[in-house]
């Protein structure tokens, strides 16, 4: 189980630096934690949430992690915008054995967004290949 404050480097922004997060609210399937040092105006959201359908052999599991966030428009300074970021596991446990391809499938995901394939460093900026297709609309 996570920790009620997240303020150990598990966030990072685009430039590196720690976001700290606490626990909002929470439930057995899911939790919301907000920015500590967000704007009551600019929420700052990280949310997490299970889901699980299907009996026996067919049971999948839904997994989200959500990060959602509310600034003021660079073009009509008066605009709340928000923007979000999500990724969703599907995962079959009803009839896998262990997590091997799960972990497999999220370290692919994880690896194309962060890092342009040859370098072995993890980038937070958006420079990675999947970011970069990400923030530019690009196939």
């Amino acid at each position: 189980m996570l920790s009620n404050t997240l303020n150990t480097n598990e966030i990072k922004d685009k430039a590196g630096a720690e976001v700290e997060f606490a626990r909002l609210q929470s439930n057995d399937r899911s939790t919301v934690y907000s920015q500590i040092t967000e704007s009551p105006n600019l929420p700052h959201r990280l949310t997490i949430s299970h889901q699980e359908i299907g009996e026996g052999l067919k049971k999948r599991r839904r997994s989200l992690i959500r990060f959602d966030k509310t600034s003021m428009s660079g073009v009509d300074a008066t605009l709340p915008i928000t923007t979000s970021a999500y990724i969703v596991l599907d995962h079959p446990v009803g009839a896998s054995a262990n997590n091997d391809q799960a972990a497999n499938v999220i370290a692919e995901l994880m690896s194309f967004c962060a890092t342009t394939g040859a370098g072995t460093t993890v980038l937070f900026d958006g420079t990675g290949n999947g970011a970069a297709t990400l923030l530019n609309g690009q196939l």
